[in-house]
């Protein structure tokens, strides 16, 4: 056998960035187009304009040498789906570019940041520009709260879990259709560019907590409410499994989800905002490194608690 010595890494693919981007912005499709449909074209500039923004200033950081790989694209369209549809433009156009500068290029750009860019931006806007961030109401919709806001209250959204399952509700449009958003996330899995385990340990653990902790006379209404209402799905989905900064582990990517289900309902039903989701996968970013060396793989050839 003829052996050649080289420097790693020593498994090659051609797949590239742009090959993992690509089915990502189409999996989202769906969901926005929903979105569009029940909020309005201002949900549609709105994402236009953080997604363009977020393009642009990676463009403009790289010298001109980079943006074509799609990842801030995805960056972009990802905070514009947790974005409220009345936002003013010039304010989503100045979170997509901080999401892409604070949260990636500053860390050494792709693949060294630490915390997910999107919601490092999201959470940077909602701590800057409250009252914007959480303004859902749209000129052409009925003046109500947000299904969320309402279980806030502990009561149950005037919706049904049918209308909110399908996006028959107001929010961002990354809480429109639960629907949607599963059928991009079935689409992901079935390409292999991201992993189930994370998505199903978050959404069973948010299921688990929400149906013995339940805050109304309708206990599994109130799981599948919880489930379907806010930016849980897309979170869990679209932005949990972010690679960069979720684990590489089979049993570190379980951890990984229940620690941000956990948090997500202890930050509903605690917190001083109804949406726990933001902070619970920020939290869990910064534990990442963690949880890899808590769960370790176990290494072929090497027995069961022989040292290394």
């Amino acid at each position: 056998m003829k052996l050649t010595h080289g420097s790693s890494p020593h498994i090659r693919t051609t797949q590239t960035a742009a090959h993992l981007m690509g089915p990502v912005l189409l999996a989202l499709l769906p969901a926005l187009a929903v979105g569009v449909w029940q909020l309005g074209f201002t949900a549609l500039w709105v994402t236009l304009c953080c997604t363009a923004a977020a393009v642009a200033a990676q463009w403009l950081c790289s010298g001109g040498r980079s943006g074509a790989d799609g990842s801030a694209a995805v960056t972009g369209l990802l905070l514009a789906m947790t974005l409220p549809p009345t936002l003013p433009l010039w304010l989503a156009a100045a979170g997509g570019a901080f999401a892409v500068v604070a949260g990636k290029q500053l860390w050494g750009g792709l693949g060294r940041n630490v915390f997910n860019p999107a919601l490092t931006a999201r959470a940077a806007m909602l701590l800057c520009f409250p009252r914007a961030m959480t303004d859902y109401h749209t000129a052409d919709a009925v003046t109500s709260a947000t299904p969320l806001h309402q279980m806030a209250l502990h009561d149950l959204p005037h919706e049904g879990v049918l209308e909110l399952f399908l996006g028959l509700c107001h929010g961002s449009v990354g809480e429109i259709s639960t629907l949607a958003l599963l059928l991009g996330g079935v689409y992901l899995v079935w390409r292999r560019v991201i992993s189930w385990r994370i998505p199903v340990s978050y959404l069973a653990t948010v299921a688990v907590l929400t149906l013995v902790l339940f805050r109304s006379d309708d206990p599994l209404r109130w799981m599948l409410s919880q489930l379907c209402s806010g930016g849980l799905v897309l979170g869990a989905v679209y932005m949990a499994t972010d690679y960069t900064t979720s684990p590489v582990t089979p049993r570190g990517r379980l951890l990984y989800g229940v620690g941000c289900g956990a948090l997500t309902v202890l930050f509903r039903y605690t917190g001083i905002f109804p949406e726990g989701v933001t902070y619970a996968i920020l939290l869990m970013n910064g534990l990442t490194w963690a949880i890899d060396r808590a769960t370790p793989p176990r290494r072929f050839g090497v027995k069961k608690g022989a040292s290394g």
